[in-house]
């Protein structure tokens, strides 16, 4: 497994509380937003949210039209390796 910057930042985003959800129009089509606690929505690429769906960092609920996601277990420990690692965060 290679975690770029995105994927590490968007696993710290939501540690810190901050929802991603992918709306999903009637289409179909889908689009991942990051909703931070603080600050505005970011949409994210849906390459990135798929590969640490692959990689059992996160998972959903897979409901329609927007499913929420969360950290797995193993995400979450992940996630505290890049707290006790800060040059991970900036890689």
């Amino acid at each position: 497994m290679h975690l770029v910057n995105i994927h590490k930042q968007l696993l710290l985003a939501m540690a810190s509380q901050g929802f991603l959800k992918a709306h999903r129009d009637i289409e179909g089509k889908k689009v991942y937003i990051l909703h931070p606690l603080e600050g505005g929505e970011e949409i994210i690429p849906s390459t990135a949210v798929e590969y640490l769906v692959e990689h059992g960092l996160i998972d959903s609920n897979k409901k329609f039209p927007a499913a929420t996601f969360w950290l797995t277990e193993k995400g979450k420990q992940f996630v505290a390796q890049l707290h006790g690692n800060d040059r991970l965060i900036t890689q």
